[in-house]
């Protein structure tokens, strides 16, 4: 197969160079300065939707799509979906990895500190979801999903929901059996990487692939088709929230061939997939292209499904009355400072930072972008407002489209993210991380082995990244602000209660 040009991949999204144009005409702006929030003026009244569509998308760097500054990866969908939205250009996680991430999500309270809230543990009953929120106000709830942990005994994330459906399949998810001696995964990785958790890993992923014959077999695309199914069905007199939630692009990289072939033409076998198992100490520098490359073939796969969905949605005539967001839970990692996939002791923006997109039938915002601090624990919040549903529930968010009508210029002055047992601090100033439960933890001066881990670049060790002159996050500075240093251990302190 030919490798795909940028006009083809447009052409094959189903969005023209015109609509393309338009996307990164409205979205990709001058960046402004990290220092100085943006923030969309006044827009009136505003209308207030019917419906709600909340799609998203597992492992999502924001700074691979073109809306959020990539010359790189091709995200046309989205990049135009972007242009019809308010596009928020500073939202943060609250807990991660997955699960943790959807339990804010699903309940709009934070988890923060998690040794005292729980990690990865199930959705407990008898706290209010958003789904409950909404079906005690006349809403029909729908949630479709490809996330497969959300589905382990136990978890319970659909409770409150009127119809869910679980898309079977993703990674290690025990799904199918068979003779594993038929899938060999060491034709999937160069030797120096295969490892036996690797193959175990993909054995179980091949198996559950095998009848895999189309694009349309592709998990993440047999979510975006369920949700369109969904909506025929339930898309009538009531109001509606439909909540997709895809894996993709979430390792195993596994996008079809025209996709990665856009991003990299030599890949060390025939068909790369890097997935959980490799390990960092593995990984050499000349397998970071291929890498990369995969996963921004994940990425544009991704984006075209979500366009043709979009599509769909709007062909249906339901943008009209219909707020519809795309987001994450978290990114990953692409070779900074040595590391593939996210890891908790190395928590930059890269992980914890959010692309956060949202079209709203109030077109008097479309193409605005807020630079203004946003955490996870404001979407339920915001859902709630958005929709004009009253209710009494204690949730630790904020309502965030407040800044983008204009009535807010802020609501946070810093963010806060937890992950294992490092937890970090963003302003619109600096960006830091640490270790919060070793014994020396908060100590604004860093001196002695610890000056000695940051001087080598060491994983683990205290972060600070000065945004003004390193936006990207390349440059620990953390031995040179020790007063910076100690204003953001206190908002740490302060948080997680240490």
């Amino acid at each position: 197969m030919q490798p795909t040009t940028r006009r083809t991949f447009l052409k094959t999204s189903g969005i023209g160079m015109a609509a393309s144009a338009l996307a990164l005409t409205g979205c990709a702006g001058a960046r402004t300065s990290p220092r100085a929030p943006a923030v969309a003026a006044r827009t009136g009244a505003g209308k207030t939707p019917r419906n709600l569509i909340f799609i998203v998308a597992d492992t999502f760097r924001a700074d691979h799509l073109g809306c959020y500054g990539s010359k790189r990866v091709k995200t046309p969908a989205l990049d135009r979906l972007a242009a019809e939205s308010v596009t928020f250009t500073n939202a943060y996680a609250d807990g991660l990895p997955t699960i943790p991430c959807r339990r804010v999500y699903h309940a709009g309270k934070s988890i923060i500190p998690m040794r005292k809230h729980g990690g990865w543990i199930p959705l407990k009953e008898g706290r209010t979801t958003l789904a409950q929120a909404l079906g005690r106000n006349g809403f029909t709830t729908g949630f479709i999903a490809d996330t497969y942990h959300y589905f382990k005994p136990k978890m319970n994330f659909h409770q409150g929901f009127d119809s869910w459906q679980w898309i079977r399949g993703q990674e290690t998810d025990r799904w199918r059996s068979g003779p594993r001696e038929k899938f060999d995964p060491k034709k999937l990785m160069p030797k120096h990487l295969w490892n036996p958790r690797y193959d175990g890993n993909m054995r179980q992923y091949l198996m559950n692939n095998r009848d895999r014959k189309t694009e349309a077999d592709y998990f993440c695309a047999r979510s975006f088709r369920a949700g369109l199914a969904w909506l025929k069905t339930n898309a009538g007199s009531k109001r509606f929230m439909l909540w997709i939630d895809t894996f993709d692009p979430h390792e195993p990289w596994d996008a079809p061939e025209r996709f990665r072939r856009m991003y990299c033409d030599a890949y060390p076998c025939e068909n790369f997939q890097f997935g959980y198992g490799v390990r960092n100490k593995d990984i050499r520098p000349e397998d970071l292209p291929a890498i990369r490359g995969l996963y921004a073939a994940e990425v544009s796969f991704v984006d075209m499904w979500v366009g043709r969905f979009v599509e769909e949605v709007r062909k249906m005539g339901l943008l009209d009355d219909t707020t519809l967001v795309f987001s994450t839970d978290h990114g990953t990692h692409l070779g900074e400072e040595g590391c593939v996939q996210k890891t908790a002791a190395l928590l930059n923006s890269c992980v914890a930072r959010l692309p956060l997109i949202v079209r709203h039938p109030d077109r008097a915002v479309a193409g605005k972008r807020v630079d203004a601090l946003v955490s996870a624990t404001d979407y339920m919040a915001t859902f709630l407002a958005m929709l004009g549903v009253k209710h009494k529930l204690a949730l630790d968010g904020k309502n965030f489209w407040d800044l983008a009508t204009g009535k807010a210029d802020h609501i946070h002055d810093h963010v806060v993210t937890e992950f294992g047992p490092f937890a970090a601090v963003h302003d619109h100033g600096w960006h830091y991380f640490q270790n919060t439960r070793a014994k020396d933890a908060f100590k604004a001066t860093y001196v002695g082995a610890q000056a000695e881990a940051v001087k080598k670049r060491a994983r683990g060790a205290p972060h600070l990244y000065d945004l003004s002159s390193d936006p990207e996050e390349k440059t620990n500075v953390v031995l040179d602000h020790a007063d910076v240093v100690a204003q953001m251990q206190e908002r740490l302190r302060k948080r997680i209660q240490a």
